[in-house]
């Protein structure tokens, strides 16, 4: 064979055999951990541990770059936003990390990435690649928002319009006159609710809004950590935190394990001017009904006005919704398209009766609304029912974001790790 034919043969030979063996790589894609990073999940789903930031990762989102965007609780390292970026096999490392500010809150749309701290809103511009183009320098959209002692973070989401809806807590837990005390009654009329307890509507792209700038798109919500936007009929969802202490404030009327039961945490579909009720009432999933609350002349059974928004859907009570999110990715089977999946955080004021939580459930919609039962999608991260029910919970799933190519992932606000899960059957 000719000497040059020969090295063009070699040459050709070698080219095949590296784009051979990256094609292959690059086939087997991204795989479950062995024990899909602990978790339980159902047939077909596998789930691994993308990283461990170390931190409280509360919500996250990604982009189609392969960026994650987590916004911590409490800044590490002075940073307050960890930029992460995956490899081919899905696992990821720390490339970055800006913003001095902790909270809950961010969220990706149109070419900017929104983040939240207690009292602040900001903004920062993206490149081509959804990469921040000036981390130091965010445009700050929201100013002077109310913030307590409790329900502090701000938890946000954008509609199609050009709007940002942004959680204000109430700093209260039934706005009694002494806050979480015996038998203290409710300020008449609740002054909470000029400021805090329920939604506030801003422009995404107006600079340095205050309270005056917005609009009190719905109130009577204590507390709103999950909440995302229904792109199947246009509209807002939120996951209100129900209240505490009815037995430990009203031992006469609560005992323990009904104060561990009650009241329930609720699914609610909102529109502009929606009043959930609180703190003047609280929803009893047992009963189903709206019932009154002790600190307004409630017994556990005199009902609530009927003008008061009926939740979506009732869950059991204390397991802490912190994360929610409609799913309209292709990767998971068609009985979970439009459907939402909820991260209850888990409880800590069940006792003396075993705390709930520390899973994610699956909730199906039809047509924009909710329809059947829901289920537990991905549970132990507890690490084990014993440690759950101790509340000694190994993780906490707190925030939820979609992948590009339709994977769900998780994060945990306990341990920082960041879950990916992934369905494996073909």
């Amino acid at each position: 064979m000719n000497r040059n034919l020969l090295k063009y043969v070699l040459a050709a030979t070698l080219i095949t055999s590296v784009a051979s063996f990256y094609a292959l790589k690059s086939d087997e894609g991204v795989k479950a951990d062995p024990d899909n990073a602990g978790l339980k999940l159902p047939e077909g789903f596998g789930a691994l541990k993308v990283a461990e930031t170390g931190a409280k990762a509360r919500h996250l989102v990604v982009t189609p770059q392969g960026d994650i965007y987590v916004k911590l609780a409490k800044p590490k390292d002075g940073k307050g936003i960890l930029q992460l970026h995956e490899n081919s096999d899905g696992k990821a490392q720390l490339t970055g990390g800006f913003g001095n500010y902790g909270g809950t809150g961010i969220y990706l749309k149109d070419g900017y990435l929104y983040a939240s701290s207690n009292q602040e809103v900001f903004r920062y511009k993206l490149n081509d690649q959804n990469v921040v183009l000036s981390p130091d320098q965010p445009e700050k959209i929201v100013t002077g928002l109310k913030m307590g002692r409790q329900h502090e973070t701000k938890s946000l989401v954008l509609d199609n319009d050009g709007n940002l809806y942004v959680n204000i807590g109430a700093y209260s837990n039934s706005c009694q006159v002494q806050d979480r005390g015996y038998q203290s009654p409710g300020m008449p009329g609740c002054p909470i609710l000029d400021s805090a307890g329920g939604i506030w509507q801003f422009k995404a792209n107006k600079l340095s809004q205050s309270y005056g700038d917005g609009i009190r798109y719905a109130t009577g919500l204590r507390n709103v950590v999950g909440l995302d936007w229904n792109q199947q009929n246009n509209q807002l969802f939120v996951m209100q935190h129900g209240r505490d202490n009815l037995n430990s404030s009203w031992p006469a009327l609560y005992d323990v394990k009904e104060s561990a039961e009650l009241p329930a945490e609720c699914l609610y579909a909102l529109k502009k001017g929606d009043n959930a009720g609180w703190p003047y009432l609280y929803y009893d999933q047992i009963q189903h009904k709206k019932i009154v609350a002790p600190e307004y002349g409630g017994d556990k059974k005199k009902e609530a006005d009927a003008k008061y928004l009926d939740p979506a859907v009732a869950y059991p009570g204390h397991m802490a919704p912190n994360g929610l999110l409609f799913y309209t990715g292709k990767m998971f089977p068609e009985k979970y398209k439009n459907g939402a999946f909820i991260a209850f955080h888990g409880s800590w004021n069940r006792a003396p009766e075993p705390q709930k939580g520390y899973f994610v459930v699956f909730q199906p919609f039809k047509d924009g609304k909710p329809s059947g039962d829901w289920e537990i999608f991905a549970d132990n991260f507890s690490g084990t029912p014993e440690k759950a029910a101790a509340g000694r919970a190994d993780h906490r799933p707190c925030g939820l974001a979609q992948g590009a190519d339709g994977s769900l992932y998780v994060t945990d606000d306990s341990k920082g790790s960041i879950y990916r899960i992934i369905y494996t059957k073909k």
